[in-house]
């Protein structure tokens, strides 16, 4: 591991993990066009962590979201500014 974390803290990055993969699953099916387009039903998964939960009046209905994605010129966080990107281009 990269950031030497352990224990109540390896724990806590773990759950921010998860909140933001559950951010990127909602994100992605309310941009569904395709699925839209056809008229077809998208089930969007608000209720996979507690951050959705929050952000779900947010980021549904007839809002506009900004995504917003900080990453460092730095050679020595070059892995963590492609996951960052990786992350952006598929949200």
């Amino acid at each position: 591991k990269k950031t030497g974390a352990e224990g109540e803290r390896a724990r806590e990055g773990i759950k921010i993990n998860e909140g933001l993969l559950a951010l990127g699953n909602v994100i992605n099916a309310l941009a569904d066009d395709d699925r839209l387009a056809k008229g077809e039903k998208v089930h969007v998964p608000y209720r996979q962590s507690k951050l959705t939960r929050l952000l779900q009046d947010a980021l549904g209905g007839n809002s506009q979201t900004l995504f917003l994605a900080c990453v460092s010129p730095s050679d020595t966080n070059a892995s963590e500014t492609l996951s960052t990107l990786q992350y952006a281009n598929r949200a």
